[in-house]
């Protein structure tokens, strides 16, 4: 099931993970994910073999990672990287200034009342937009997101995701928590791989190979398919060393 275009693990890798489209499949809402039994256990062996050098970066709130991957609390960025949790639980946040401000949200909580079927997910610094259940609002939720993005001022922009789009700082993408994570041991001095599945991931890739790196983009290598991205994690127990 392994795809042949797939790198072989490497001891020396610095393991980046997005957790939706990449491990678990995505679902008509985020609360409705389902993880694969031995997934979480998966990920902890490996991040074992690497010598703690795995991180889950992913636009999910902290307390949602840690809830799909029960028992374990993995190193991991949350909110696209808004907070980082280290490999010894230490965690470091960003300031209010990162926060997307109240009165916008409250402007999109009510317009999201006549576009039926979103749901807008409100995070500790970012918001929302899943139309995944209304495709026909696409326009809409594109250009009020975009309005709002606006108010907000130069620092803010709109990210399109997968079937979403999301109010977000600029500071805050998936590049920069690779790169604070390669600042700090055990991920420092490594080489990083990213993998992900979306156009939220892309700056993780690109911060990936200017660091030497690997970026694995899910839909190429992997035909799209979590299931062959968590089997490919699999195979790294019999390929590096315990």
């Amino acid at each position: 099931m392994q795809p042949l275009d797939a790198p072989l693990p490497c001891a020396d890798w610095a393991l980046f993970l997005d957790v939706d489209g990449t491990l678990i499949d995505i679902a008509a809402r985020p609360d409705r994910v389902s993880v694969p039994e031995g997934l979480p256990a998966t990920l902890n062996r490996v991040k074992d073999r690497l010598g703690g050098a795995l991180a889950l970066i992913s636009g999910r709130p902290l307390d949602d990672i840690d809830r799909l991957m029960a028992p374990y609390r993995l190193p991991c960025a949350a909110e696209h990287g808004a907070i980082l949790r280290w490999g010894d639980g230490t965690v470091r946040s960003q300031g209010d200034r990162y926060v997307v401000q109240e009165k916008l949200r409250e402007e999109l909580r009510e317009a999201a009342r006549s576009w039926p079927g979103t749901i807008v997910e409100e995070k500790r610094y970012n918001v929302v937009v899943h139309y995944r259940q209304s495709p026909f609002c696409h326009g809409a939720v594109r250009d009020f997101t975009r309005s709002l993005a606006i108010k907000a001022g130069p620092e803010f922009e709109v990210l399109p995701a997968r079937m979403a789009f999301e109010i977000r700082h600029r500071a805050l993408n998936k590049g920069h928590a690779v790169n604070a994570f390669l600042a700090e041991p055990p991920f420092h001095s490594r080489r990083p791989v990213f993998v992900g599945d979306d156009v939220t991931d892309e700056d993780g890739f690109r911060m990936a190979v200017a660091l030497g790196g690997i970026g694995i983009d899910v839909r190429v290598v992997f035909a799209g398919e979590p299931s062959r991205v968590r089997a490919w994690l699999e195979s790294f127990e019999s390929q590096l060393p315990s």
